[in-house]
């Protein structure tokens, strides 16, 4: 199956140790969302937790992108790797970053980290052309991200969706084209959105920004388990076509 990554709006130790009892093995990068790692005071005893159940720790692009912004990377980044991140995710949907110095913060990442970088504008009505994301898509994996990660924020309306949520396919299918479907996570918070990129691309499609109370259901949707999906045909090793 593909991947599973989660956003993490501040939960607690407590709902952090009841998701995994039942979800861990579905949930691959949990990523910490926005500034909460920072005001987060259980912060690493979850941290501990997640890497207990092999669940790989991601710094959201957010808290970077401002520590960047007020010249404090450098400081952010030994933080995150002291606190026991093993991943960052590398943005400039919210501060005035150009691309030259996005590749340059994603090259000093990758020191320390394995670096998610997205591409897209959080802000809402803000509607990048698709032939804009996969340039961007590439120099991120050139200056030497592990994957490239598609904004579509906790809300799933900008980026690669419109404001009523819906997909955006002329976006999806130009990054897909320029830098492999595999090498792509895509934020789909919604159920419905889940089921489209399952529906367009199996169900190894890697999945990001599922709600920690979706992870069971997102996973559903790639067995087929869900009516959204269940006509989604298959191939078996022998190259046979199963429903």
């Amino acid at each position: 199956m593909g991947l599973t990554h989660v956003i993490d709006p501040g939960a607690g130790v407590l709902a952090t140790r009841d998701l995994l009892a039942s979800a861990a093995s579905h949930i691959d990068i949990w990523k910490v969302g926005w500034g909460t790692a920072y005001v987060d005071s259980t912060l690493a005893e979850k941290i501990a937790l997640l890497a207990e159940h092999d669940v790989a720790v991601c710094l959201g692009g957010t808290l970077l992108e401002i520590a960047w912004a007020q010249g404090r990377a450098e400081e952010c980044l030994d933080w995150a790797r002291d606190t026991g991140f093993t991943r960052v995710e590398v943005s400039r949907g919210t501060v005035d970053m150009s691309l030259h110095e996005k590749a340059a913060l994603v090259r000093r990442a990758t020191r320390d980290f394995t670096v998610l970088a997205e591409v897209g504008d959080k802000a809402p009505g803000e509607v990048l052309a698709a032939r804009t994301w996969p340039h961007e898509a590439e120099s991120d994996l050139d200056a030497g991200a592990s994957l490239v990660v598609t904004e579509g924020r906790q809300s799933g309306t900008v980026g690669t969706f419109d404001a009523a949520g819906r997909v955006r396919p002329d976006v999806v299918e130009a990054v897909a084209a320029a830098v492999g479907v595999e090498r792509i996570v895509f934020e789909a918070p919604k159920a419905s959105q889940q089921a489209w990129f399952v529906r367009r691309f199996g169900p190894d499609v890697n999945l990001g920004n599922v709600a920690l109370g979706d992870v069971l259901s997102a996973e559903t949707l790639r067995l087929g388990l869900r009516s959204d999906t269940a006509a989604v045909v298959r191939r078996d090793e022998a190259g046979s076509d199963t429903a």
